[in-house]
């Protein structure tokens, strides 16, 4: 039963996972080949697909147009006359055949498009650079483990939540094998597919083989026809939870930054006595008949000296009073005698 061309085309660009340029019948001849044969051939990135006729889904072989070094087109003045393109690969050179003038057109335009991304002139060949020497890293998937069958298989079956599907190498040199866990209404079932390594890609070795040109497209196939009910192995690693202070580079310190220095007056330091000096006594309230005298010859000496002047204080003071005493005296002697006076004068004034 032939397929509908749209599951057709779906299913190539699931293969091939590359855009789609351009496509169409044509004819294809080796140089080792004497008639040309035909094929439907697809544009796809920088590569040709050839397939036997539109209902084929996985292609008979790839012109890998990167490697093309140079373009050469046959009788490019005869209209009418078949249109022949003579390609120089790498190691070997191919010769496209388009019965139809314009559609040869419109086939060099796009290979020279997307290859040299500009157009030629009709008519002339057109070098392309080599692209040899461009170093390629294929991108390696990370379920690609270096372990055994027994070994995948263990994996899978212990850690399911990690994933259903491990690439290893295969016991073959330069292929490869993808163990995977499927469930089953039965139960989880283990299979083992292998995948040989191509020129052209990689081939699954199915009952129709798939070639596809990654190990990424090998995995994406896988899932795709599972409808995504399978998934690559990533193994689950430890995350850290504390955070440790890496030590300090040379020229940074982080200890608290001493305070500078101000530079100070060389000034000589005065010399102090080592024995401390006893603080002065309380000065006691003076004492009545003393007095003190500060002692002017001796200035570092803080100690008083007492002077008693009670004999000459009381020599001074009888003095005083035996003058006080006279003067009081005369006073009283005068008194009486200006009273006796007056008695007399009263005397003779009544005598009188």
């Amino acid at each position: 039963m032939t397929s509908h061309p749209r599951v057709v085309y779906k299913r190539r660009e699931t293969i091939t996972e590359l855009p789609l340029y351009y496509s169409g019948e044509l004819l294809k001849k080796h140089n080792k080949d004497k008639e040309f044969k035909k094929y439907y051939a697809e544009l796809r990135g920088a590569s040709l697909f050839l397939y036997k006729d539109k209902t084929q889904d996985t292609y008979t072989e790839k012109l890998d147009l990167e490697k093309l070094k140079s373009m050469e087109l046959n009788a490019p003045y005869e209209k009418k006359a078949p249109t022949i393109f003579t390609l120089k690969l790498h190691k070997e050179e191919v010769q496209l055949k388009m019965d139809n003038p314009d559609t040869g057109e419109e086939w060099r335009g796009y290979i020279l498009t997307v290859i040299h991304h500009s157009y030629g002139l009709q008519g002339h060949p057109h070098p392309i650079p080599s692209r040899d020497n461009v170093a390629k890293t294929p991108e390696v998937p990370a379920c690609l483990l270096n372990v055994t069958r027994q070994e995948a298989e263990q994996m899978l079956e212990a850690n399911p939540e990690y994933g259903s599907m491990i690439l290893r190498p295969s016991t073959l040199a330069n292929n490869y094998a993808l163990t995977l866990r499927q469930m089953k209404s039965s139960g989880p079932v283990m299979k083992n597919f292998r995948v040989t390594s191509t020129s052209s890609g990689f081939v699954i070795e199915l009952d129709t083989p798939v070639t596809v040109a990654s190990l990424n497209d090998v995995l994406q196939y896988f899932t795709e026809k599972t409808e995504y009910r399978l998934f690559p192995y990533m193994s689950s690693k430890p995350y850290d939870t504390h955070i440790d202070l890496s030590p300090p580079p040379k020229c940074i310190s982080l200890t608290s930054p001493t305070p500078k220095t101000v530079p100070k007056a060389q000034v000589s330091p005065m010399l102090q006595s080592k024995t401390k000096e006893k603080p002065l006594p309380c000065p006691t309230k003076a004492v009545e008949n003393e007095y003190v005298l500060p002692d002017e010859q001796k200035p570092g000496d803080h100690k008083q000296k007492k002077v008693h002047f009670d004999g000459e204080l009381r020599e001074a003071i009888k003095l005083r009073r035996g003058t006080i005493d006279s003067d009081s005296e005369v006073e009283e002697a005068g008194t009486s005698y200006k009273n006796t006076t007056s008695k007399k004068k009263a005397g003779w004034a009544s005598t009188v």
